[in-house]
């Protein structure tokens, strides 16, 4: 029986020595997935809120971005596919114990709730496009609807968005054979991510002096949360079991050690706190740094935990099986 489960294992390139399934493709996905739901989060926030005089960016304009950022997402998503020409049959049927199923059921609702937030605001965020879009039939009728009911949109477009930045960390960890994904604060802590990278974005985009020093606050506070979920994270795995306690050493001492402490706690959230701190304070050099950093940031937690989380695993086949047969596979 040893033989025939090392056979299977050990003779497969994408399980042994670590799972190699998941590349780039799906990295960039879930932070772009992330990124459009923060997107969507501070549009309809900055609406229900009538900010549209102190954040005119977040509030008129940044809704057109969602769609865009989330079909590069959808692109990368369906490079990775195995099977490109079945993708369909993800809308076959619906499996409501499925993360996977949940959530590209939930892709399929946040695209026309993400058009209606941009109709709604076309006029006022891009008034040029605005014109040319009422030269075709009905347009301009669309639009004065959207306008009407641009509250009610907003205030649903809040909780699709939530379930989508929430479900790209639930899709990791609902995969219980991988230790260091195998933690309810994946979610949580890549949500608020997504709106950190987001609140970054509008940071770049925004021209407004009262709007930078809003959205800077906020991503400031962001951070915060971020890393207190940071830690939660590793408490959680590094008092677990004996094979999540081994996951947490993936990122404490481990082969991930530098890229998680250095390239995401470091440089991607505490670095970019201190340069945000300063200009709260009335700093004014590298303006456009700590928004680059924060997402930066965003895309190496993602990397990262894709990556350990692959190279976690429940087996050990140094010390479950007899080494003799181990030496005869090699």
């Amino acid at each position: 029986m040893q033989e025939v489960i090392l056979a299977t294992a050990r003779h497969n390139a994408k399980v042994d020595p670590s799972l190699g399934i998941w590349t780039w493709e799906v990295s960039v996905y879930l932070f772009l997935g992330g990124l459009t739901a923060g997107i969507m989060c501070f549009a309809a926030l900055m609406v229900l809120m009538r900010k549209d005089t102190v954040a005119p960016f977040a509030t008129n304009r940044l809704a057109l971005l969602a769609p865009i950022v989330l079909s590069l997402g959808m692109t990368t998503l369906f490079l990775d596919l195995e099977h490109k020409l079945y993708v369909f049959r993800f809308y076959t049927a619906f499996e409501v114990t499925s993360p996977m199923s949940w959530g590209a059921w939930i892709l399929v609702a946040i695209y026309p709730i993400s058009v209606l937030q941009i109709l709604s605001t076309l006029r006022v965020g891009y008034p040029g496009m605005a014109g040319y879009a009422e030269k075709l039939p009905l347009f301009s009728g669309v639009l004065d609807l959207s306008e009407r009911f641009r509250r009610p949109v907003a205030g649903v477009a809040i909780p699709f968005a939530v379930a989508l930045g929430i479900y790209t960390g639930i899709l990791l960890s609902a995969f219980s054979a991988r230790p260091f994904w195998n933690t309810g604060v994946l979610g949580p802590l890549f949500l608020v991510s997504g709106l950190s990278t987001a609140a970054a974005l509008v940071l770049l985009g925004a021209r407004e002096a009262g709007e930078k020093h809003l959205f800077t606050r906020i991503d400031l506070g962001l951070i915060g949360v971020e890393l207190m979920f940071v830690f939660l994270l590793l408490v959680n795995l590094g008092t677990g079991s004996g094979v999540q306690i081994d996951a947490a050493g993936l990122v404490l001492g481990g082969p991930y050690t530098l890229v998680f402490w250095v390239l995401f706690v470091t440089i991607g959230l505490l670095v970019p706190a201190v340069l945000e701190t300063w200009e709260m304070k009335g700093g004014r050099a590298l303006v456009y740094a700590a928004p680059i950093l924060v997402l930066f940031g965003g895309y190496v937690l993602r990397h990262v935990t894709v990556e350990a989380g692959q190279f976690s695993t429940w087996t050990h086949y140094e010390t479950q099986y007899d080494p003799a047969l181990l030496e005869r596979l090699q």
